[in-house]
């Protein structure tokens, strides 16, 4: 092989691992941020906003500058050492294999986890090229995924339970809960804002040997942010939580700055009106349409109002082609209209209905969860908003290897024409760049499925149980990483929203059905997506390079 050759398979890994990062930002993301939207602390549309800089930021600047081409060790590149078109097609089908069964598990509302997706397609890769012997089958490889199935979501539970049982007896349940709230929350962002500091600090800032320092070190600048955070918190925080909730008055979040040199602003007091009625009415129908039939959506089934401009817009482009010296005023409208149909699909997406709140099978789970009440709950709304960012910031930075590793290791071969033995390739900017952009159309596109199925589906969330989960499933995922067990992102937040359920006290207060659909998606993930990967590199290495 020679620099440069094979140049088809660089394209076309090039296109598979962007399909492969849509299917990290439908899955991955969507479950990281489904339960924050469904205790309705961000809506499907600001949830996608915040992830679209939270996960390509994570991806390019905290995205690792090396990306293993053989994810967990579980295969060795050296084996590739005598052709390495070899391994440059190997990559292609591993991609091609983890993209197929991402996107397709997406599309049902089944949260895999993407590592163990490009795993299970590098092990089919091997099993084909090499036979079995090639894999490493012991906990140094696969055994040590399939420990994950069990540690993972155990561990997230119990530090989830952690954190959100006191939170309920001292806090939730109190008779005079909204000023134990406010008091609280201060201690609250100081937990979550070291946990934050810490993780970034110990990740490494691009450009710094922050990751160097001694841990002591780490330690000590992350409690002095927490305490800055905290501090922040009190004085100005806490004040605009008094007048807002409290005090009820028409403050913004953008208030929160100079809160004590804002004069008393009452709510405005508005009589309901016959246009706000019906909108309401409307509105409160969708919901509960959509939520007696939580797939109605996916057929397409839009608003009148929608439907008319759809119609008109198809018709305007017929009239344009019979009539093409229409006047300017019909060219415009007809402009007006396409725009108008381009924007409704593209944002299609995001005004979906995934809080599941009227959903008539779960109303048995969502009833036998204890409600507490609506200001207090409202305090952790903004906590949550915290702990959604760093979980997004964390996932961009880190599972975009999961993408970006074996197409940089297809554009190194590529470009070298020899096989990188140490098994990381580096990791180019725009293929971070690029990934990140992807992962970010995934979720706003598709990652309505999953957030759908995950978040309410499993057991009825409230902000305070969100932030529990998110706080729970990131501190999980950040504390076993770095001692070395394996975890998965997608299978701690499933075990913390479990975990929220079993604690509300009753069995009946989860979806037993839909946990039980969670673990089989995980079981099947490693021998499909393998399976795909196999089968299309045996067919591409086996195929004649010649036809007489």
């Amino acid at each position: 092989m020679n620099p440069h050759d094979y140049t088809w398979i660089f394209a076309l890994g090039i296109v598979a691992s962007i399909c492969d990062a849509f299917g990290i930002g439908a899955n991955d993301v969507a479950n990281s941020f489904a339960s924050s939207v469904s205790s309705g602390s961000l809506t499907l549309a600001q949830a996608c906003i915040i992830a679209v800089f939270t996960e390509f930021l994570g991806a390019l600047l905290l995205g690792s500058s090396t990306s293993e081409t053989i994810k967990g060790g579980i295969l060795s590149v050296k084996q590739f050492s005598d052709q390495p078109e070899l391994l440059m097609l190997g990559m292609l089908c591993a991609l091609v294999g983890s993209a197929t069964w991402v996107i397709f598990a997406s599309k049902k509302g089944a949260p895999v986890s993407t590592t163990h997706s490009i795993v299970g397609a590098i092990i089919g890769v091997g099993i084909s090229a090499f036979g079995g012997k090639a894999i490493k089958w012991d906990y140094s490889g696969v055994a040590k995924i399939i420990t994950s199935w069990f540690v993972s979501p155990a561990a997230a539970g119990i530090v989830t339970a952690i954190i959100y049982l006191p939170t309920r007896f001292f806090i939730l349940e109190s008779p005079n809960s909204l000023e134990r709230g406010i008091k609280a929350i201060p201690i609250y962002f100081f937990i979550t804002s070291l946990i934050g500091a810490f993780y970034i600090i110990y990740k490494g800032a691009p450009g710094t040997n922050a990751a160097k320092m001694p841990v002591g070190a780490i330690v000590g600048i992350s409690f002095g942010v927490a305490a800055g955070v905290t501090a922040f918190a009190w004085v100005f925080f806490v004040k605009w939580l008094r007048r807002k909730v409290i005090g009820k008055e028409d403050i913004r979040w953008y208030h929160i700055l100079f809160v004590h040199f804002i004069k008393h602003r009452p709510m405005p007091s508005q009589p309901p009106t016959e246009s706000s009625f019906s909108t309401e009415s409307i509105e409160a129908s969708r919901g509960l349409e959509t939520g007696s039939e939580a797939e109605i959506e996916d057929k397409a089934v839009v608003s009148a109002s929608q439907g008319d401009i759809a119609t008109k817009a198809i018709e305007a482009g017929k009239e344009a082609n019979a009539n093409p010296s229409e006047p300017a005023e019909k060219q415009a409208s007809r402009v007006f209209h396409i725009w108008t149909l381009f924007k409704y699909y593209a944002l299609r997406g995001i005004k979906k209905d995934v809080r599941n709140l009227n959903n008539t099978k779960l109303s048995n789970v969502h009833n036998a969860a204890k409600k507490f009440d609506d200001d207090t709950e409202y305090l952790f709304s903004f906590l949550q908003i915290i702990t959604a960012c760093l979980a997004s910031f964390a996932h961009g930075s880190n599972d975009v290897a999961n993408a970006a590793g074996p197409i940089a290791s297809i554009y190194e071969t590529w470009k070298q024409a020899r096989v990188n033995e140490s098994g990381k390739s580096p990791v180019p900017t725009w293929i971070l760049a690029m990934a990140g952009a992807a992962i970010d159309l995934g979720l706003v596109t598709f990652g309505y499925h999953v957030m759908r199925r995950l978040g309410n589906g499993v057991t009825y969330l409230s902000p305070s149980r969100g932030f529990s989960a998110e706080l729970g499933a990131s501190l999980t995922v950040l504390t076993a990483s770095k001692i070395g067990l394996p975890v998965s992102t997608t299978h701690c937040i499933t075990g913390a929203i479990t975990a929220i359920g079993l604690c509300n006290g009753s069995f009946r207060a989860i979806n037993w059905r839909v946990l039980a659909w969670c673990m089989l998606s995980w079981l099947v993930t490693l021998p499909i997506a393998g399976l795909i990967a196999g089968l299309l590199f045996a067919f591409g290495s086996n195929a004649p390079n010649k036809l007489i």
